[in-house]
């Protein structure tokens, strides 16, 4: 068994021991994440467990959704859920490596167009394959796209 895994697994008894609520939703949607995602990979003739790196992936994608639930929930004046959603994402983060900021992806971003000459935006598919390839982790694709439009259009 991966060690976040073993890490979720000792969060989660610890949030039934105290019966933090939010904890305990949160965990059982991120184990149930994992497993669903163990049962797709098993029907694929793998019988491979996740990897550290496959939950951080996953965990990233859970915390997209929130993000996006954040925002519907806003336009619609539903504070409350809003509020569940944000300390979901507090939870989910635990588990994250730290993010770079926007500074940092701006520098990784203005090195790489400079370093291999990018000009149009049509060339930006490279430029986030090579963040993904290399950074995936520790930084958030939709702040990098939209720094990365950003750069390549002051360049031009």
């Amino acid at each position: 068994m991966s060690n976040l895994r073993l890490i979720i697994e000792e969060k989660y008894k610890i949030a039934l021991k105290e019966k933090y609520e939010v904890g305990i939703r949160t965990f059982r949607l991120i184990k149930s994440a994992i497993k669903e995602k163990e049962i797709l990979l098993r029907s694929e003739k793998s019988k491979k467990e996740l990897s550290d790196e496959d939950i951080i992936k996953l965990l990233q994608s859970l915390i997209k959704q929130r993000n996006e639930s954040v925002e519907m929930y806003k336009k619609a004046g539903r504070d409350k859920l809003v509020e569940g959603e944000l300390k979901e994402i507090e939870i989910i983060n635990e588990f994250l490596p730290q993010q770079l900021n926007e500074e940092e992806i701006k520098k990784i971003i203005e090195k790489y167009v400079k370093d291999h000459n990018i000009s149009s935006v049509s060339q930006m598919g490279l430029l986030m394959n090579y963040l993904k390839s290399n950074y995936m982790t520790v930084v958030d694709m939709s702040v990098a796209g939209k720094l990365a439009k950003d750069i390549i259009n002051t360049k031009n």
